[in-house]
């Protein structure tokens, strides 16, 4: 009796060839400082130009990706800046991935992993780019390369931060006018706390009693003064603390989470995986911060993600104030997360002046949508970038 022939001669060739035509000819990074609608305070420092690297990556078949790499004010936030965010991009990711297949994503990063330590902004910009190129030489969108989206929109946060009560109390309203946004993270820590929490008084006797407050203290306050203040923070219904004490200071921050009935969300206390099981099981906090200048990548946030969710925490869509690249790269991963509980704080297309793109992310009815274009989605206005690169 004869056995049927099965034929697979010409898929393998076909997967070949693709390899072939997706490989990695260049990778080029420039810096773009974009001007900001207001001042965007944090306890360290103050934004009025929001700085990027964005990375392009030329593949054989012709297509280029767009990636973006987002800071705060320098190596304030984090160690990176967008000087060595360019360097590391230029100088050892780049040449560690020439020649080699952008759809080989987890070979791809276990590259920049030998070729850098970290980095891990430099090397989120250069697989967002990967992603878009990918996605658009498949006709698919970056989500369905990331497993595929359960959601094309969620809740979206908008920050107050300029230290004007008044000033803030106007935004606001005008947010919530113009059905915008409804949940807002007021930003401490640049001030005394005792100034803070008036500002916040103030935003809570306009709001009313129906808008969720979030607070930021961006590792401002000692534990001393978390017992001090933090029960004003719940006379007031803050739904919401972001890390409030120093990222070092992991004992403090778990002693101050079991003293407050308000959850904390933990964000600079940990980066990586191991981190983010050390914060949970140490108590630290029950919500987590996904961004991708921490994971380094598209699909290790996902897997930050799995580990944050496996110990029982929140997750809550972090931002750097990104424009709609590197918003859309975030939102790509977001969509396709078992559980959002906190939606996203991808705000930052908002702020600029000018965005980056001649398609921004679209607002709508308090949320945010996930573009759902091949690749991320977007499409880089390049006269904006020429207008914003900086002059080396």
């Amino acid at each position: 009796m004869s056995r049927a022939v099965i034929e697979i001669a010409e898929p393998v060739e076909q997967v070949r060839s693709l390899a072939r035509d997706t490989a990695i000819r260049s990778i080029r990074a420039t810096i773009v400082e974009a001007p900001t609608r207001r001042r965007h305070k944090l306890s360290n420092t103050e934004v009025t130009h929001q700085g990027y690297v964005l990375v392009r990556v030329l593949l054989d078949n012709g297509v280029t990706g767009i990636g973006e790499a987002s800071t705060l004010g320098g190596p304030r936030w984090a160690e990176e800046s967008v000087e060595s965010i360019k360097a590391a991009a230029t100088n050892y990711l780049a040449p560690a991935l020439l020649g080699q297949p952008a759809l080989a994503f987890e070979a791809n990063a276990l590259r920049m992993s030998k070729a850098a330590t970290r980095n891990f902004a430099a090397k989120g910009a250069i697989e967002s780019a990967l992603l878009d190129a990918a996605g658009k030489t498949l006709g698919l969108p970056a989500s369905a390369l990331l497993g595929g989206a359960v959601r094309e929109r969620m809740e979206v946060i908008w920050a107050l931060a300029s230290g004007d009560s008044g000033q803030e109390l106007e935004e606001a309203k005008e947010k919530l006018r113009r059905r915008e946004h409804r949940q807002f993270k007021i930003k401490f820590g640049f001030n005394r706390p005792q100034a803070d929490l008036k500002r916040l008084q103030t935003l809570r006797a306009g709001l009313g009693d129906e808008v969720r407050l979030i607070v930021d203290v961006n590792q401002g306050w000692t534990e001393a003064e978390c017992i001090r203040f933090m029960p004003a923070l719940e006379e007031l219904d803050v739904a919401l603390i972001e890390q409030p004490v120093s990222a070092l200071q992991l004992e403090a921050m778990a002693r101050v989470a079991a003293r407050t009935s308000i959850p904390l969300l933990v964000d600079e206390a940990a980066f990586t995986k191991e981190e983010i099981a050390r914060v949970a099981t140490m108590g630290c906090g029950s919500v987590y911060s996904l961004k991708l200048v921490k994971s380094g990548g598209l699909f290790e946030m996902k897997r930050a993600a799995a580990v944050a969710g496996a110990h029982g925490l929140e997750l809550y869509g972090g931002c750097l104030l990104e424009s709609s690249i590197g918003a859309a790269a975030h939102l790509a991963a977001f969509a396709t997360l078992p559980r959002l509980e906190w939606g996203s704080e991808h705000f930052g297309p908002r702020i600029l002046v000018e965005d980056l793109v001649v398609n921004p992310i679209r607002f709508d009815e308090f949320e945010i949508c996930v573009p759902d274009g091949p690749g991320l989605g977007v499409e880089v206005d390049e006269d904006k970038i020429r207008a914003f690169a900086r002059k080396d």
